[in-house]
């Protein structure tokens, strides 16, 4: 029996198609968009079709952006020949707060899973190999400590120890089997600053 209208059920149930947003949690999104005043609905609409419609890919390290280029692709004041490898957008996010990584990133947007039936040609790789064409010191490897972020380092390793390039592999200190998003910023700095050779 549905205790709400049908227009009311339909927003909870797209609400609850959200990551991370159980029945409960999209009865309240629901009641409190509902309570907005009608301009902040309409902006609030806006700026998701804006963001579906203009968020791209940055066309050197992949991450979203609105713009051919990123923020940290495109400033001078980041050191070019230091590569850092992240899974996801939110990942590279994650190590911007910690403060101290001047480098720039690669963001693969995903990672080796056999399982999922995902292999290194459906992943961002091909895109980092012309990079490494350029003028490059260091790839670090910041891949999630999960089977498959594990599986995607040492895929890495192999394929890119052959270039002479130094490649490294953030440190222990990031837990086994949890994401990059979820952990403190002195966690992440820890695992940068004792990065070893692979």
């Amino acid at each position: 029996m549905d205790y709400y209208s049908q227009t009311i059920s339909r927003l909870i149930a797209e609400l609850g198609h959200l990551p991370g947003v159980g029945t409960k949690s999209a009865q309240r999104l629901a009641f409190h968009i509902i309570n907005m005043p009608e301009e902040q609905v309409r902006q609030l609409a806006d700026t998701i079709v804006t963001a579906k419609t203009q968020v791209r890919f940055c066309k050197e390290c992949c991450t979203l952006t609105d713009s051919d280029l990123c923020p940290i692709c495109s400033s001078d004041k980041r050191d070019h020949r230091q590569i850092m490898v992240v899974e996801n957008s939110r990942d590279l996010a994650a190590y911007e707060k910690t403060g101290q990584y001047n480098g720039v990133y690669h963001v693969l947007q995903g990672a080796i899973s056999p399982m999922l039936g995902i292999g290194p040609n459906d992943i961002r790789l091909k895109e980092l190999l012309v990079r490494l064409q350029g003028d490059v010191d260091e790839v670090i490897i910041a891949t999630n400590s999960t089977v498959e972020g594990e599986a995607t380092a040492m895929y890495l390793s192999k394929l890119l120890k052959p270039t002479g390039i130094r490649v490294t592999r953030i440190a222990s200190g990031v837990p086994v089997g949890g994401d990059l998003e979820y952990i403190d910023e002195v966690t992440l700095l820890k695992a940068f600053e004792n990065r070893k050779e692979l």
